[in-house]
């Protein structure tokens, strides 16, 4: 079995789209998700499935607007893509470290997408860079690095320019997201 996250878009965001995180596991697991955990409320989910992404994403989006009445942007990757992306950050520990000094708030984030956006899209968004608003477009994966704050920055408000829609972590999360990976690996060795 593969081990997965889902990543929900816009999912107990400003009291719209509640949905209690014991709920969701339970929901999922009638999908036949095997060792679903959640992480916080927005919508971070770890378990493991024979099926593709692809089908998983469908089900998980069906199965949510089914049991909550909420239609939630899901996004999947798998155990390794997630990793990858924690341990390929294009940006130094300098650019990180200087960021994390000047910024409001959470620093790195990366947006997750669906499928990769296309070079004119890509090009569009790119154009929002700044000296304090910077990122890297990485197949389906956008790292976006602020110097001040994401709120209100041109760079973050601009993700639409893509098409695709998306869903943002912050690196707080998609670091806690690789160790709670790293747990399920090791329960799946014993």
């Amino acid at each position: 079995m593969t081990i997965y996250i889902a990543l929900l878009r816009g999912i107990n965001v400003g009291g719209h789209n509640k949905i209690i995180m014991a709920e969701l596991r339970n929901s999922l697991e009638q999908l036949g998700l095997q060792n679903v955990k959640t992480y916080i409320q927005s919508g971070n989910i770890l378990f493991e499935s024979d099926e593709t992404e692809e089908l998983l994403q469908t089900k998980i989006h069906e199965k949510i607007k089914e049991d909550f009445g909420v239609s939630s942007v899901v996004i999947i990757r798998t155990a390794e893509k997630i990793q990858q992306i924690v341990s390929q950050s294009p940006f130094s520990d300098q650019e990180i470290s200087e960021a994390e000094s000047s910024c409001k708030g959470e620093c790195l984030h990366v947006a997750l997408l669906p499928t990769a956006p296309s070079k004119a899209n890509s090009d569009k968004f790119l154009s929002f860079v700044n000296e304090k608003e910077l990122s890297v477009i990485n197949g389906r994966d956008v790292y976006l690095l602020f110097y001040d704050s994401i709120r209100n920055s041109k760079l973050g408000n601009n993700l639409k320019k893509l098409e695709i829609p998306a869903t943002v972590r912050n690196w707080k999360t998609l670091m806690k997201l690789s160790s709670m990976i790293e747990e399920a690996k090791r329960m799946k060795s014993k």
